[in-house]
C-alpha cells in the first residue's frame, strides 16, 4: 500500500460523506417544498381526509418502494410521490385546526416554527460535535413500534391521557431520529442519500404533526 493511498483514502471517505450530506439536505428542502404545496393544494380544494387505513396504506406502500429503488433514478420519483402524498393527507388536518380554532393559523405557524427551531438546533448539534449516535438505532426502533402500537390502542379505546404520553413519547423518539440520521450520514452509516432523505422527512413531518396537537390541546382559543 503507497503513501499516497493511505492519505487519500480519508479524503475520498470525507468527500463522499459530504457528498452525501448535501445532497440529502438539498432534497429534503425539495421535498418539503413539494409537500408543503400539496398540503396547500388540499386546503385550497378542501380535500376530505383519506382515514387512517388509506393513509397506511398510502404511506408504507410508497415507502416501500422508494426503499427498494433507492439506487435508481425511480426513486427520486417515488420519495416525492410519498412526500407528496403526506402533503395532501396533512391539509385537510391544518383545515380543521383553521376552522375549529380562531387561532388556528397562528397554531400551524407556531408549530412550524417549533419543528424549524428543533430539526436545526439537532442537525447542528449532531454536525458540530460529530458524536457518534448509532447506539440509540436500536432503541429508537424499538420505542417507535411500541408508542405506534400505544397510539392505536389509545385511539381504538379513547383514551386522552394515553395519546398525550404517546405524543410526548414520539416528540423524544423524532428528535433522537434526527440525530441518529445525521450521525449516520456524518459517520458513513448511512450512505444513500434518499433514504436518509426519507428518514429525515418522516421526523419532521411527526414532530410538526405532534406540536401542533399539542398546541390545539392546550394553547387552542376556539
Amino acid at each position: 500500500m503507497s503513501l499516497n493511498t493511505v492519505i487519500t483514502r480519508p479524503e475520498a471517505s470525507i468527500l463522499a460523506t459530504n457528498k452525501v450530506l448535501k445532497n440529502t439536505y438539498l432534497l429534503l428542502a425539495m421535498t418539503l417544498l413539494f409537500s408543503s404545496a400539496t398540503a396547500g393544494l388540499s386546503m385550497f380544494l378542501n380535500l376530505p381526509h383519506p382515514g387512517f387505513m388509506l393513509t397506511m396504506i398510502g404511506y408504507f406502500g410508497l415507502l416501500f418502494l422508494t426503499s427498494k429503488f433507492s439506487n435508481s433514478g425511480l426513486g427520486l420519483v417515488f420519495v416525492f410521490a410519498l412526500t407528496g402524498f403526506m402533503g395532501l393527507t396533512l391539509g385537510p388536518i391544518l383545515n380543521m385546526y383553521v376552522q375549529n380554532f380562531s387561532n388556528g393559523h397562528t397554531l400551524i405557524m407556531t408549530a412550524l416554527g417549533g419543528t424549524g427551531v428543533i430539526f436545526l438546533g439537532l442537525s447542528a448539534y449532531a454536525l458540530t460535535t460529530r458524536k457518534d449516535f448509532s447506539f440509540m438505532g436500536g432503541f429508537l426502533m424499538v420505542g417507535i413500534l411500541v408508542a405506534f402500537l400505544a397510539g392505536i390502542g389509545a385511539m381504538v379505546f379513547a383514551i386522552p391521557g394515553l395519546a398525550l404520553a404517546v405524543s410526548a413519547m414520539f416528540i423524544l423518539l423524532m428528535s433522537g431520529m434526527i440525530l441518529y440520521q445525521t450521525s449516520e450520514i456524518i459517520h458513513g452509516g448511512e450512505t444513500n442519500y434518499i433514504l436518509a432523505t426519507v428518514s429525515l422527512y418522516v421526523s419532521i413531518y411527526n414532530l410538526f404533526t405532534i406540536l401542533l396537537q399539542f398546541l390545539g390541546i392546550f394553547g387552542g382559543d376556539d
